[in-house]
């Protein structure tokens, strides 16, 4: 028969699974980075440490709802070859498109993202460059993906992610926001240096094989290039995201 803990674990391990996350509204923060932030914004139920990990995280622990495991429970929960031995359990962060499109300055969104490095990376920019918020759109990754959350460096918990299925639908109610809606593309028409950045902006990225579908790109108000003097064809779109962000960050400065 199953103790009450290990139910505990056992509801927690159905997480690491979309369905699991979707079904209970709920995610695994593993290792003291992302594991301190959401405790700071008070999103934790519960947190899975083993003794070692108890002992050295001791300072981060001392007000959580800790449950201690073993090294067989931890490993069970990790998605890494080493686990550190500390997972939270995590509600999502609220935040809606209504919500984040009611006064923006700044919006960046990735469509169809597949790659959870790259989503991660980008939801770290976004709160770094000071977006309003970082849309997932089209067919993205899922925000709460182990490695998204690990790439984003806890800065999911900074900065407002949502997730929008239909970015053709999207474009109209980033323009009805008030935002100059640029496309990031290879063959845009306009520089990026030559653009007036400072004014409210959503940028759109696309995904990282195929670039904005045409029909998402036309849809804009103004398709941008990032000028490049070196030999490379093309950005990976957490670099060019990370340039265009910093841009409209300066300029609002």
């Amino acid at each position: 028969m199953l103790t009450e803990k290990s139910n505990r674990v056992a509801a927690a391990v159905k997480l690491q699974r979309p369905v699991g996350r979707r079904h209970a509204a709920r995610f695994l923060a593993e290792g003291a980075n992302l594991v301190e932030s959401a405790l700071r914004r008070g999103l934790v139920d519960e947190v899975f440490v083993t003794e070692a990990a108890a002992e050295r995280f001791h300072e981060l622990l001392v007000d959580a709802p800790v449950q201690l495991v073993t090294e067989r429970g931890a490993k069970a929960l990790s998605d890494t070859v080493t686990p550190v031995g500390l997972v939270a359990v995590c509600r999502m962060p609220e935040a809606s498109l209504a919500d984040v499109l009611s006064s923006p300055r700044l919006v960046a969104v990735a469509v169809d993202t597949a790659d959870p490095g790259n989503a991660g990376t980008m939801i770290r920019l976004a709160d770094a460059m000071g977006a309003d918020a970082l849309v997932l759109a089209g067919e993205g990754v899922d925000p709460y993906n182990a490695k998204c959350l690990r790439a984003s460096a806890g800065s999911i918990f900074s900065v407002p992610v949502v997730e929008a299925p239909d970015t053709l639908a999207l474009i109209p109610e980033l323009v009805h926001a008030e935002l100059v809606v640029m496309a990031a593309t290879l063959d845009g028409e306009r520089s990026l240096d030559e653009m007036n950045l400072d004014v409210p902006t959503a940028w759109l990225f696309g995904s990282e094989a195929h670039g904005l579908p045409v029909d998402v790109a036309s849809a804009a108000d103004v398709r941008v290039r990032i000028p490049m003097a070196g030999s490379a064809e093309s950005l990976n779109v957490a670099a060019a995201a990370a340039i265009c962000l910093y841009e409209s960050s300066r300029a609002s400065r």
